[in-house]
């Protein structure tokens, strides 16, 4: 009977069982694992760009952190980033390149990125990125008399990139060299009247001599004798005339490739040889078909995450109005991060 009573009071006595551990604080966007992974990601997408110019990250507008299991995670990135004057066949690494200023007409890039940190190692499943020049009436809003950029296939444009390039190549006729592509162009019309361009060249396997005799025949260098380079050239009609053009080689790089022939200037560019754009849009669209977590749908999560972020923001001005402490701080919401450079 003893035991029985003694069985009856143990299965009554209560369990105490240890409170389930809390989910750790959402992922800030100006944490440093959020900073590593957008530098990754910008690292990826610079090295997957095939024209214009490389991008630097502006501002990380948000980021989710999906757990997958020991050491494994998935992280969603939007990333806010601008155009530097940076070509993408120059080897100059990233840290090195200036932003464009805002005065020059600066280009915002717009990313969705998803990660997989496996290991402490990053690995880019699925991009998406596009970019813009901010708009004429906002830069002349704040800068009356700056330059606007002007489309690439303008025929002073043109003009401007055929004598400079044809200059070029005069002076250096050892080594005749082809246009790949206009980076950018600019013009103004008060108080000087003006063309700038920038465009990328590329070294072919013939001499100035030959490229006049047989053009044709020339075609660019191979994979493993590359040679790229980069020029500026400015025509000033008013009030007086000038013209300046100067280029830079880059050298042989191994591993850097150029998707297309390019265009001889020889004879001068048409229109039709040129883009009907202002930049060169940071069209990146990428899924890794073999990564275990890729889908076609890479991003709806970021819709989410946006929501999230809100509602971080509506409970930290919720609890603001409970009596604090003199001195308290309140957290600031995870995200967005800061703004390195400037806002469009």
């Amino acid at each position: 009977m003893k035991a029985l009573v003694a069985l009856i009071l143990l299965v009554q006595l209560p369990i105490h069982r240890a409170a389930p551990a809390a989910p750790p604080p959402p992922l800030g966007c100006d944490d440093p694992e959020s900073e590593a992974a957008a530098e990754f990601a910008v690292d990826y997408i610079n090295g997957h760009s095939h024209h214009g110019y490389k991008f630097a990250l502006n501002r990380i507008q948000q980021i989710r952190v999906l757990p997958q299991g020991p050491n494994n995670e998935i992280l969603f990135l939007e990333l806010d980033l601008l155009e530097t004057t940076c070509h993408i066949l120059n080897p100059i690494p990233l840290a090195n390149c200036s932003v464009r200023t805002f005065e020059e007409h600066a280009v915002e890039g717009d990313c969705d990125v998803k990660l997989q940190k496996l290991n402490g190692q990053f690995t880019v499943l699925a991009s998406k990125c596009h970019s813009h020049a901010d708009s004429a009436e906002d830069v002349r809003k704040h800068c009356p008399d700056c330059p606007l950029l002007a489309r690439l296939n303008d025929t002073d444009v043109l003009a401007t990139v055929s004598s400079a390039l044809n200059d070029y190549n005069i002076k250096n006729p050892d080594a005749y060299f082809r246009l790949l592509e206009i980076g950018r162009a600019i013009k103004q019309y008060s108080p000087v009247r003006m063309v700038n361009v920038e465009f990328a060249v590329a070294a072919t396997n013939c001499t100035l001599q030959q490229a006049k005799d047989n053009l044709q025949a020339c075609q660019l260098l191979p994979e493993d004798q590359s040679n790229f380079g980069f020029c500026t050239a400015t025509t000033v009609t008013e009030p007086s005339q000038d013209f300046t053009a100067e280029c830079q080689l880059y050298g042989h790089q191994p591993g850097v490739t150029y998707p297309h022939s390019g265009q001889d200037t020889l004879a001068g560019l048409v229109p039709s040889a040129g883009q009907g754009f202002l930049n060169h849009n940071l069209r990146i669209s990428h899924n890794n078909p073999v990564a275990s977590e890729s889908s076609s749908s890479e991003f709806p999560s970021l819709l989410s995450a946006k929501s999230v972020a809100k509602r971080a923001v509506v409970e930290v001005a919720q609890h603001d109005k409970v009596p604090r402490p003199v001195g308290f701080v309140p957290p600031p919401p995870p995200c967005p991060g800061k703004i390195r450079h400037f806002k469009i």
